[in-house]
């Protein structure tokens, strides 16, 4: 998926992941991963998800308007599964750029 390049696994602030056991887990298998005492701000600036793929999946599900809860689930479901790994890889390209200008922002 990443061309064999390194990778930082990044977790959000759901309850589960700050957990010591998710963190040991992470930790005993050598995963390279941000500690949880070292997270940034739940800012969705720093999360892919947040400034790149769930605008680009409401963008795709919300075309047409839905009748009802189940239809937007089907539409959302679908434009999950057509998501194009190109735009994954340039989101998660992009988080060292977003990175530093939050850190500069930060101390300016």
């Amino acid at each position: 998926m990443f061309n064999n390049r390194h990778w930082v696994f990044q977790q959000d602030w759901a309850p589960a992941h700050r957990a010591k056991s998710t963190q040991d887990w992470l930790a005993a298998r050598e995963i390279d991963f941000i500690r949880h005492e070292d997270w940034p701000s739940s800012s969705p600036d720093l999360n892919p998800l947040d400034y790149k793929i769930c605008q680009h999946l409401e963008e795709m599900a919300c075309l047409k308007p839905h009748p009802n809860m189940e239809l937007f689930k089907t539409s959302l479901i679908k434009a999950a599964t057509d998501i194009d790994m190109d735009l994954v890889r340039a989101a998660i390209d992009d988080w060292p750029r977003r990175l530093k200008a939050c850190i500069q922002n930060q101390f300016e």
